[in-house]
């Protein structure tokens, strides 16, 4: 095989983070109440029929690089797949993020699963540097529990 044959079968690969948006001019997320604030303003209207997760994308200064749709899921679960999350978080060159689902039913009980995968992601972030601050579980009508503030994390 010669040389322009090998090279004709191999794919490309592209990494890309975009952003018009000044350092300064970024929303800033001090706390999980401004968190849960300013992911609401990016969920669809489905939060009650379907759960879903996304990803709050953190500089050092806790500013927001981005928010990242991670998974869409069925009334009663989503997937959360750590090596999206991360790809997400790497792309954009982040510090640090928040992951946050909602629960369509309302109920602000974290479960075992949701547990796992925070402790999952948490690990996986340590060894590559990057903190997961927080993970927050959302209901339709304004709800939310911190596991960071619940001691969780």
């Amino acid at each position: 095989m010669d040389k322009l044959s090998i090279l004709s079968n191999v794919a490309e690969v592209k990494l890309r983070y975009s952003s018009r948006v000044k350092a300064s001019d970024r929303a800033q997320i001090k706390c999980s109440q401004e968190a849960n604030t300013l992911i609401r303003k990016f969920w669809e209207d489905d939060m009650e029929h379907i759960e879903s997760m996304k990803l709050i994308l953190l500089n050092r200064s806790n500013r927001v690089l981005g928010i990242a749709n991670i998974s869409t899921g069925g009334s009663a679960g989503t997937i959360c797949d750590p090596k999206v999350v991360f790809q997400y978080a790497l792309k954009a060159n982040a510090s640090s993020f928040i992951l946050v689902h909602n629960h369509p039913s309302g109920n602000l009980k974290s479960s075992r699963a949701d547990e796992n995968i925070t402790d999952q992601i948490k690990k996986a972030g340590k060894l590559l540097g990057i903190q997961l601050l927080d993970h927050l579980i959302i209901t339709p009508h304004d709800g939310y529990l911190s596991m960071a503030d619940e001691g969780l994390l």
